[in-house]
């Protein structure tokens, strides 16, 4: 479409506009921790920036103080739509830069409400419930002691420890 077309129409129209040809964006790397893929910064660059041109809209990701600012602006009217995330406290040039990526990421998908599956937030609940201690057979034993003595509940036992399913059974 033509920027002429677009002069007289709102940010939120033209915005409507390039999301209807935006689609789901490819998932083209593999984040290596958490072996779950996504679409990277390039990825969703690639995908976005020419769709928004198109509709006369441009893509800036600034960062302020410790605020990493994503705005789209209507270069027609100057009207923009913003998305912020205030940045960690790092100290390490190489961690910084990665937050910001990431950040960059977060913020691009958060204003365009682009279809994303959270493989990182999925991968840290999962990682978290596996990485409960397994319990001896002998530690099983004290345990259930405790716990028919009262200093122990049944319920932090489960919480704290991976159990087999014969050992829930006798719980």
């Amino acid at each position: 479409m033509q920027n002429e077309e677009l002069s007289h129409v709102g940010i939120y129209m033209k915005l409507h506009r390039a999301k209807m040809h935006i689609g789901k964006v490819v998932k083209n790397a593999t984040n290596p921790h958490f072996k779950k893929s996504y679409a990277d910064i390039n990825a969703l660059l690639e995908t976005v920036e020419p769709i928004l041109h198109e509709n006369g809209l441009l893509l800036l990701q600034p960062i302020h103080d410790t605020v990493l600012l994503t705005q789209i602006i209507d270069i027609d009217s100057g009207q923009k739509v913003e998305s912020w995330l205030t940045l960690p406290d790092i100290q390490d040039p190489q961690k910084i830069i990665s937050a910001t990526t990431y950040y960059r990421r977060a913020t691009l998908q958060a204003i365009l409400s682009l279809q994303a599956v959270d493989d990182d937030g999925n991968s840290v609940t999962a990682t978290v419930k596996a990485s409960k201690p397994s319990v001896t057979d002998e530690q099983f034993k004290i345990a259930l002691d405790k716990i028919k003595a009262g200093k122990y509940t049944i319920e932090k036992f489960k919480e704290n420890y991976s159990l087999t399913k014969e050992q829930e059974e006798q719980l």
